[in-house]
């Protein structure tokens, strides 16, 4: 459990990924935002696909860097912005579903440097599979708002 340092927290993230053009273009949306964790969504469309009509890997793995970015941006103090330092994705399953849900989860957030694990789940006709696991460093740009 993780205990945010910006009451305003949830408002913070919301407005940021508002203004994430590519989210935006993905039609990717917040799913919940909770302090050291995040989950956002996209829905299966022809144009987020590879050459099998699975989710293509680059859409997983911007779902799963931005879920695992604005995780750790919770924790972030109110005058601050994020940046990934590096992350990294493991594709274990095919991403053949209608929907994709990506989590960002923080396992420890430091005074610059913070560290996330990622999952990437589809729904399929069984329920929610997961296609994906990863792990990312963030970094904290204190006094260097978001806007």
């Amino acid at each position: 459990m993780f205990t945010a340092r910006d009451e305003n927290f949830s408002e913070r993230v919301r407005e940021s990924f508002g203004r994430q053009g590519f989210m935006n273009h993905l039609g990717a949306r917040l799913l919940s935002v909770a302090p050291g964790r995040v989950e956002i969504e996209v829905d299966h469309s022809g144009d987020l696909t590879q050459q099998h009509g699975f989710f293509h890997a680059g859409v997983t793995s911007a779902v799963a860097d931005s879920a695992g970015g604005y995780a750790g941006f919770t924790l972030f103090p109110p005058n601050s912005s994020v940046l990934t330092v590096e992350f990294k994705m493991n594709l274990i399953a095919p991403a053949a579903g209608t929907t994709l849900r990506a989590a960002g989860q923080v396992v420890r957030s430091g005074r610059t440097l913070t560290f996330c694990n990622l999952e990437a789940s589809v729904l399929t006709a069984r329920g929610w599979a997961l296609c994906a696991t990863g792990q990312q460093t963030l970094m904290c740009l204190n006094d260097r708002p978001d806007r």
